[in-house]
C-alpha cells in the first residue's frame, strides 16, 4: 500500500522534536517552500498560456495549483494552525473556475496589471534560491527592476547602497532573521522612506505581530499569492509617492514660507509674517489697490552732516536711527518700504490691511519722535552729533505689489499719496509731525492737533490743508512734550550772512542781517528784506571768525525773522551756545 503526500507530511512531523519550536518552524517553512515554488511556476504559466491563447492547457496547469494548495492545507492541519488561517491572506478561489472574470469582462491578469501602471525598484530578500527566482520572475513580468540576495547581511549592503523603492523580506532566514534585518532598516530609514513588505509562512504568529511594531508597512504569507503580493507592492509604491510628493509640497510650502519670510520679514513684524503665512491668499504680489496711510521721515540738516563727518560715523549714526525707527515701525505692524538715505518710507494697509491703519501711522510717528531722545543718548555716547526728525503722513489710494526686475525685486507702493507724504514732510521742522486731512478725517476725535495750515505743494494743483498733531488718544495715548521757545536777546547784535535755499539748492544772491536773540533751537534775525514763511536758509557769521554754517526755516515772518535751526556745524553751535550764555549770564 502507497503512502500519500499527507502520510508522508504526518511521517516527517512525527519525527520533530515537540519541544523544539525553531525545529518545527523550520520543519514547516521546509514543506511549505517546494509547495509555494509549484503554485507560483503555476500561476506564472497560466498568465502564459492566457496571454498566448493557448487555453486547452489552463484546466492542467489548474489542477496542478489546486493539488499543491491541497497539500498545503495538509501541512497546516498536521502544524495545527489550520486551513482557514492558511487561507486569509490569499485572493485565490480554489474552487473558482483557472481564469476569474469581472462583470466588465476583464481576466484577473489584466485587472492585476491595470493595477500595476508604473514600475518601482524591489529587492527580494530570501534564503531559498527557488524563492528569490520565483518572485524576481513575476515581480518582473509586471513590470518592476528586481534585485535579489540571499541573506541579511548582503541585503543591509545593498539598501545601504541604495536605489530601492521596496523590500520584500522573509522572516525565517539563516545566521540574520529577516526581524533583526528590518530592524537594522528602520534605524536609518523611515516607513514610508523605504516600505518593507514580510513573507512569511506563520501568518497568524507572535512573528507578524513584531515585524508590524518593527515597522513592517505590510505582510504576504507563503505559499506566496502573488496577485496579493504585486497589489501589496504597489500599494507601498503608491504611498511612498504620496508621501514624496506631501514633501515635494511641504518643500514648495517651505521656500514660499522662507520667500514671505525674506522679503516682508526685515521690514513688517513678526504678526504680519504670520498673517502672510497663515493666509497667503490675502497676498497678491503682482500688485493690486490699496488705501493705506504712508509715512515719510527724515532727518534735518542730514547732508550737510555727511560734509563733516567721517564715513564710519555717518554709517554708526544712521545705524543707531534707522534700527530704532525700524523697530517702532514694526511695533505699530507697518510695512517699511525703503530706506532712503536718512529717510524713511514706511506704509500702513498692506499687504495685511487693518480698520485702524491710520490710527497706527500717527501713534507710530508720535513714537518714533518720543524715540529721537534714545538716539540721541546712543549718539553722544559715540561722539556724535545729535539729530531730529521730521514726519509726514498721507493716507490715499495706491498700487501695492512685488515691484522690480527679475534681478531685484521689492515689495512697495506707487501712487500719489506717496508723493504727498513726501512733500509733507518737506515742510516739517525737527520732531514735528504733519498729516493730511483725509489722515485727519480718519483719527476724529483721537487726534490732538497743535495747528493747521495751508500749503502749496509742488506737483499739486490745488492748496492743501495739513495738521501738526501732538497727540493721540485711545488705546495709545501718546503725547509729545510741548517745545517752548525762550528766548533770549543777545548783549550785543551780531553780524550774518545768509542765502535762501530752493530745495537743497542755493537759491538767489547773498543777504545780510543782525543776529538778535537766541534759543535752544532757533534764532531772531534782522534782515535786510522779506523772506517768506517756511523758507530754508543757509547762514553764517559775517565776521569770518566762525567756520561752517548754519541752516534754518523760517517758521515767522516780518521785520524780524524767527528761525528754526535745521543743522548746526559744529564750530557754528558752539559759538551760538557760547553768544546765548553769555546773555543769559546775570
Amino acid at each position: 500500500m502507497r503512502s500519500g503526500p499527507g502520510d508522508v507530511t504526518i511521517l516527517m512531523a512525527t519525527r520533530a522534536k515537540p519541544d523544539n519550536p525553531t525545529a518545527l518552524r523550520r520543519l514547516r517553512h521546509d514543506l511549505r517552500t517546494p509547495l509555494g515554488h509549484i503554485i507560483g511556476y503555476a500561476e506564472m504559466l497560466q498568465e502564459e498560456v492566457e496571454e498566448r491563447g493557448l487555453a486547452d492547457l489552463s484546466p492542467d496547469l489548474h489542477h496542478i495549483q489546486m493539488a499543491a494548495k491541497q497539500l498545503v492545507d495538509i501541512v497546516e492541519r498536521v502544524f495545527e494552525t489550520g486551513p482557514v488561517a492558511a487561507q486569509q491572506e490569499r485572493v485565490t478561489d480554489t474552487s473558482a473556475a483557472p481564469v476569474a472574470a469581472n462583470p466588465d469582462g476583464a481576466t484577473a491578469v489584466e485587472i492585476l496589471r491595470a493595477a500595476t501602471s508604473s514600475s518601482g525598484s524591489v529587492l527580494i530578500v530570501d534564503d531559498e534560491a527557488g524563492n528569490r527566482d520565483l518572485f524576481a520572475r513575476r515581480l518582473e513580468r509586471h513590470g518592476y527592476r528586481v534585485s535579489v540576495t540571499p541573506d541579511g547581511k548582503s541585503a543591509l549592503h545593498a539598501i545601504e547602497r541604495g536605489g530601492f523603492d521596496v523590500v520584500v523580506l522573509d522572516v525565517l532566514m539563516p545566521w540574520m532573521s529577516g526581524l533583526e534585518v528590518l530592524e537594522a532598516i528602520r534605524r536609518t530609514w523611515s516607513a514610508a522612506e523605504l516600505p518593507v513588505i514580510m513573507a512569511t509562512a506563520l501568518d497568524r504568529s507572535a512573528d507578524t505581530i513584531t515585524a508590524l511594531e518593527l515597522g513592517a508597512n505590510d505582510y504576504v504569507t507563503k505559499p506566496i499569492d502573488f496577485p496579493v503580493l504585486i497589489a501589496r507592492v504597489e500599494a507601498q509604491l503608491r504611498l511612498k509617492r504620496a508621501a514624496q510628493q506631501i514633501e515635494s509640497l511641504a518643500r514648495r510650502l517651505e521656500i514660499q514660507s522662507s520667500f514671505i519670510r525674506n522679503t516682508f520679514g526685515r521690514y513688517v513684524s513678526e504678526e504680519v509674517v504670520a498673517d502672510l503665512l497663515e493666509k497667503p491668499e490675502g497676498l497678491d504680489l503682482r500688485g493690486e489697490r490699496r488705501t493705506v496711510t504712508i509715512l515719510m521721515s527724515d532727518l534735518r540738516g542730514f547732508s550737510s552732516l555727511t560734509q563733516i563727518l567721517e564715513p564710519t560715523q555717518i554709517v554708526s549714526l544712521l545705524n543707531n536711527f534707522l534700527g530704532t525707527m525700524a523697530q517702532v515701525i514694526q511695533a505699530y505692524h507697518g510695512t517699511i518700504d525703503e530706506f532712503i538715505g536718512d529717510a524713511i518710507l514706511a506704509f500702513f494697509g498692506a499687504p495685511v490691511s487693518r480698520q485702524d491703519d491710520a490710527e497706527r501711522a500717527v501713534a507710530c510717528a508720535l513714537a518714533m519722535q518720543l524715540a529721537v531722545p534714545q538716539v540721541n543718548e546712543q549718539n553722544r555716547r559715540q561722539g556724535l552729533p545729535e539729530i531730529e526728525m521730521g514726519i509726514g503722513i498721507a493716507t490715499g489710494d495706491v498700487v501695492v505689489g512685488n515691484i522690480g526686475s527679475e534681478k531685484r525685486t521689492k515689495y512697495g507702493a506707487v501712487g500719489s499719496a506717496v508723493n504727498l507724504a513726501a512733500r509733507i514732510e518737506g515742510y516739517t521742522l525737527g520732531g514735528e509731525i504733519l498729516i493730511d486731512s483725509r489722515t485727519r478725517e480718519a483719527l476724529g476725535t483721537l487726534a490732538g492737533i497743535e495747528s493747521e495750515r495751508e500749503v502749496h505743494p509742488k506737483g499739486f494743483a490745488e492748496p492743501l490743508r495739513i495738521y501738526q498733531i501732538t497727540a493721540l488718544g485711545g488705546p495709545h495715548t501718546l503725547t509729545l512734550a510741548a517745545a517752548r521757545e525762550a528766548f533770549v536777546e543777545l548783549a550785543e547784535t551780531v553780524p550774518m550772512r545768509f542765502v535762501l535755499l530752493e530745495g537743497k539748492h542755493l537759491s538767489g544772491e547773498l543777504r545780510f542781517g543782525q543776529l538778535r536773540a537766541l534759543s535752544l533751537r532757533g534764532a531772531q534775525l534782522d534782515a535786510d528784506g522779506p523772506v517768506d514763511e517756511m523758507t530754508d536758509l543757509r547762514l553764517e557769521f559775517a565776521d569770518g571768525k566762525t567756520a561752517g554754517s548754519c541752516y534754518a526755516r523760517v517758521v515767522a515772518s516780518g521785520e524780524t525773522l524767527t528761525l528754526r535751526f535745521t543743522m548746526r556745524h559744529p564750530a557754528c553751535a558752539d559759538r551760538l551756545r557760547q553768544l546765548r550764555e553769555a546773555s543769559s549770564a546775570p
